[in-house]
């Protein structure tokens, strides 16, 4: 399939006018018993209530996931649960961001619907623990903190993997719900919650990395969406440590999402400054990437609150290619420096934050 024919999306320099950013305060059903889309926006916790049962197609089209990402200057730390309709996986993967080597990638596979079905509550107190196969996981949601564990076996060698983050009081999650052109029963929710100072370990057979608070950050990327059998999106997300002119020390961070179903309802952008979210519009990069990875990527927003640069160092390219379906992404990572404008009008500088955006052709 041709480049231009992936990219279906409109860049936001030419949309007709800005995304309406319709935001909910209160709870409502996300669909109708018989699977139509009841909302279109965004929130700044999860307020959709999501009845897989009411999903439509369901073989196919499908998906559930909990993403947990941690990583610091040196090593990511990717832990995940899938339901993808007919099946799904348990995966702990450890990759080097200074060589882009692959340490451990223990991944467990499993068959059905409903025999493995992760909680529907991403940013409240909660608890998801399974067992399938050779791995076992157990992911906990409390007040002001989240606790991840997986063990496994990769390479006929144990893995094991312990996290703790602190959820800071107030913290907010950005949610969206995206509708897709011509279909009333598809549509693209999310909720990310970045600014997660995080601690712990991954082991691998002798091998053992830990990572700390000081440096390590988690974001949680908490999806159930019903979508059509090819997409296009681009993922950035970030945080860090930064310092007013008085000394005083915040947390900031970002979510940039884009590409993805109809957007004119909201769009997955905002600043994160001191947990609270900062609601931007549509962001895009200056120059299409495809090819040129590892050049800078200028990212622009459609009100000029967002104004980064990134200097890619690794393109930590994973691919699955086959007849029936792929998945092809390109997750660069680099140093970003820019500046961002609060919803007050302050303008803050970002230096030397060292991050990711991930550039995706998927069919599946």
């Amino acid at each position: 399939m041709s480049n231009e024919l992936k990219r279906t999306y409109v860049p936001f320099k030419d949309w007709k006018e800005k995304s309406k950013q319709i935001e909910y305060t209160e709870r409502t059903p996300l669909l109708s018993p018989d699977g139509k889309l009841l909302v279109r926006g965004w929130a700044r916790k999860n307020y959709f209530e999501y009845n897989r049962d009411y999903v439509k197609r369901i073989i196919t089209t499908r998906k559930e996931w909990d993403f947990y990402t941690i990583f610091d200057d040196e090593m990511q730390i990717l832990l995940s649960f899938a339901n993808i309709g007919i099946g799904g996986y348990a995966s702990a993967r450890l990759v080097n961001l200074k060589t882009g080597e692959t340490i451990c990638d223990a991944v467990q596979y499993f068959a059905g619907a409903n025999k493995h079905v992760s909680h529907s509550i991403p940013d409240a107190p909660c608890r998801f623990k399974d067992k399938i196969g050779k791995a076992e996981f157990d992911f906990h949601t409390k007040e002001t903190e989240r606790t991840l564990s997986y063990k496994g076996v990769y390479k006929n060698k144990p893995v094991e993997v312990n996290a703790v983050m602190d959820i800071p009081e107030g913290l907010e999650s950005l949610t969206t719900v995206f509708p897709f052109h011509g279909y009333d029963t598809m549509y693209f929710m999310t909720t990310k919650q970045v600014c997660m100072p995080c601690e712990g370990s991954f082991k691998f057979g002798d091998f053992e990395y830990k990572f700390t608070k000081d440096k390590a950050f988690c974001s949680l990327d908490w999806g159930r969406v019903n979508t059509p059998h090819e997409m296009v999106w681009y993922w950035g997300t970030g945080s860090q440590y930064i310092y007013d002119a008085d000394g005083n020390r915040h947390l900031f961070g970002f979510e940039i999402t884009w590409a993805i179903g109809d957007e004119s309802y909201a769009t997955e952008t905002c600043i994160f400054y001191d947990g609270k979210i900062h609601k931007i519009g549509a962001v895009d990069v200056e120059k299409f990437p495809k090819g040129r990875y590892l050049e800078p990527w200028k990212f622009i927003s459609e009100d000029g609150r967002f104004n980064m640069t990134m200097i890619p160092s690794l393109d930590n390219y994973s691919g699955v290619d086959m007849k029936i379906g792929s998945m092809l992404c390109h997750q660069v990572y680099g140093m970003w420096n820019g500046d961002v404008t609060l919803d007050d009008g302050t303008k803050i500088e970002i230096k030397d934050l060292f991050t990711f955006c991930e550039y995706v052709e998927n069919k599946w």
